[in-house]
């Protein structure tokens, strides 16, 4: 079992390892995730991805979602929904509200207190017991990310990476993410995913990951044992808003606003 250093070098991302079924490319393992569109792949950029989540995916959207309805600006007018289960469009609607009204720590600091509440007392500490930062622990969460969060993500694999010189099966490609395609919002992705997870998982578990989002098609890389580097340092503190996209965006800032302190 190889130790990772926290000083790590950048990823080096490589094919997909594991094997597909008959017909498939050989070395690729496609993620089903309740995809309705007739390719089975996500549409196109500038197109929104169709889904058919079932009783499982709403079950977690709801569980998030209520979970940060507390958090959410009472004063914005909420997403309808239909029944007691949220669907992605609620979930998403939740989301915004928290954004509103708070600045990027705020934000971030929500993110962190939902993800608390969501686990039993002292669990931090058990998970750097069972998983310290380990070339293995960083496998093994990246093979438990894929099926566990298609419903928040949309369909996504495993990857080689390398990591402070050595090659691992810890990262994560996401196709399309599915959280960026239905916000369309630059700082819903940096603030409210990309940074309170990084940090979460670097600093609650012990085990450093890095996401480095892809504004130009949506897709993301996760990858386990990497360190995440200072937002100042991190590209994605420049990013613009996506002007056609989001609601809320500031067309003449270079900057997306929501990514200021």
């Amino acid at each position: 079992m190889v130790g990772l250093s926290l000083k790590a070098s950048p990823p080096q991302l490589r094919r997909p390892l594991l094997c597909g079924g008959s017909g498939r490319a050989v070395g690729v393992k496609r993620i089903r995730c309740g995809i309705a569109e007739p390719s089975g792949k996500p549409a196109p950029l500038g197109q929104k991805t169709r889904y058919n989540d079932g009783i499982f995916e709403k079950a977690f959207m709801t569980l998030f979602a209520r979970k940060m309805e507390k958090f959410a600006d009472p004063a914005a007018s909420a997403r309808e929904k239909k029944g007691w289960l949220y669907d992605y469009e609620c979930f998403v609607d939740v989301s915004r509200r928290v954004m509103q009204r708070r600045s990027r720590s705020q934000q971030q600091q929500v993110v962190r207190e939902v993800l608390l509440s969501m686990l039993p007392p002292g669990a931090p500490a058990q998970f750097r017991k069972l998983f310290p930062p380990t070339k293995w622990a960083a496998e093994f969460n990246a093979a438990l990310t894929v099926p566990f969060f298609d419903w928040l993500v949309g369909p996504s694999e495993v990857v080689e990476v390398e990591v402070n010189g050595v090659k691992q099966k810890s990262g994560v490609h996401i196709k399309k993410c599915r959280y960026l395609e239905n916000s369309g919002c630059v700082g819903m992705c940096i603030n409210m995913c990309k940074i309170p997870t990084q940090d979460f998982f670097t600093n609650e578990f012990g085990l450093p990951l890095t996401m480095t989002p892809n504004f130009e098609d949506m897709s993301c890389d996760m990858v386990y044992g990497q360190a995440p580097p200072t937002f100042e340092e991190d590209p994605v503190s420049k990013q613009p808003c996506y002007t056609d996209l989001c609601s809320m965006a500031n067309q003449s800032s270079s900057v997306c606003p929501k990514l200021q302190p």
